[in-house]
């Protein structure tokens, strides 16, 4: 009991000399021994580490989920160490809508059959992203919050008992300064090697680990690239699937019948060509541009003749009546009179077909 009571005596005395010590030196009454330049330059690289590693987490998971609620909800359900309930991202969402009101049209009609289409690809992108969400989050974010959940909170303590060492040897110093008997001065003196070499030691082991932030660094590179490979890879996928949903969606007739509806007189069906993503741009090869290039299918159209004609994409073709392409093959095209504005007659050889005009361009 003695013991204790003199240990709690000690502790609060410690803790009042460090008070005053604090206290003196923030009015300027005392020497505090400033850190050397290389350990302030690591702490400031510490501490810049830490904010920015928080600000891009913050951003990255807003980024993934969007809604703040259920943020927060898996940030519960986290804390908890429970599995957050799976929920239909919004792509999933939208694409059962479709597939449901596809049903409810008809699958046998074409917007009935247009509409499950959109929805299955949907859903594909729906899938795509929570694949990348899961892989940010285990690639990405988990090790950014480990180093702020681990390492940085280790650099906080050890930075903290720096502090209490230093206060300790400025207190020691102060002693000394004051000590006037011989044998006080001596036991200030005895106290001040302690507090030095404790300071040092402290300083060494607070220096080793914020060197260690540069570890960190490379780290996080590493994760950096893993994110964006992530991202890549989603994106490449949902423009795939956009193109295969595209090209399924150009071989539907552009009149259809409903259940109550007939189709255009004669029951002729007008393809719809797949426009490529590109193909909205001007083109600027050969110093041409789009308007060019429709002034050229317009002539060709007036005046009923053949022009060669460079392929600007793969094409599959959706008909007997079509001519598949490959991009950058040149081929014949004239016009027939009664075909769609949007079709040119195509021939390789001996093969013949329709072709889109948004895949080519007319070479003079």
């Amino acid at each position: 009991m003695d013991f204790n009571v003199k240990r709690l005596a000690a502790d609060a005395g410690t803790f009042f000399t460090r008070a005053v010590q604090f206290t003196e030196e923030k009015f300027g009454q005392a020497e505090k021994t400033e850190l050397d330049a290389h350990l302030e330059n690591l702490l400031g690289r510490a501490e810049n580490t830490k904010q920015w590693t928080e600000r891009i987490m913050k951003q990255t998971e807003v980024l993934l989920q969007p809604n703040p609620n259920t943020r927060l909800e898996e940030f519960v359900y986290e804390k908890l160490e429970k599995k957050a309930p799976t929920r239909m991202n919004n792509h999933e969402l939208l694409g059962q809508s479709m597939i449901e009101s596809g049903n409810e049209f008809g699958p046998g009609t074409a917007y009935g059959n247009a509409l499950i289409k959109c929805g299955e690809t949907q859903k594909q992108i729906g899938g795509a992203e929570r694949e990348f969400i899961q892989s940010s989050a285990i690639n990405f974010l988990t090790p950014f919050r480990n180093f702020l959940e681990g390492d940085f909170k280790t650099i906080l303590k050890e930075r903290k008992l720096l502090q209490v060492k230093r206060l300790d040897l400025d207190a020691a110093k102060t002693r000394v300064k004051k000590a006037r008997m011989p044998d006080a001065r001596a036991a200030a003196e005895q106290e001040l090697r302690m507090t030095q070499s404790e300071f040092d030691r402290q300083a060494e082991i607070t220096r080793l680990l914020l060197e260690g932030v540069g570890s960190t660094h490379a780290h996080h590179l590493r994760c950096l690239n893993d994110f964006v490979e992530a991202q890549n890879t989603y994106y490449a996928q949902c423009y795939q699937y956009m193109v295969d949903l595209q090209k399924q969606l150009g071989s539907f007739p552009s009149s259809f019948s409903n259940n109550n509806q007939s189709s255009v007189s004669g029951g002729a069906s007008i393809s719809v060509p797949t426009i490529p993503v590109s193909a909205s741009l001007p083109s600027v090869s050969g110093g041409r541009n789009s308007l060019t290039a429709s002034g050229g299918f317009s002539e060709l159209r007036s005046c009923n003749g053949s022009r060669k004609a460079r392929v600007l994409y793969d094409y599959d073709a959706a008909s007997s009546s079509e001519l598949s392409l490959l991009a950058d093959e040149v081929i014949t095209v004239s016009n027939v009179p009664g075909m769609d504005s949007d079709w040119l007659m195509g021939e390789r050889g001996s093969q013949k077909g329709k072709v889109p005009i948004t895949y080519l361009e007319l070479l003079n």
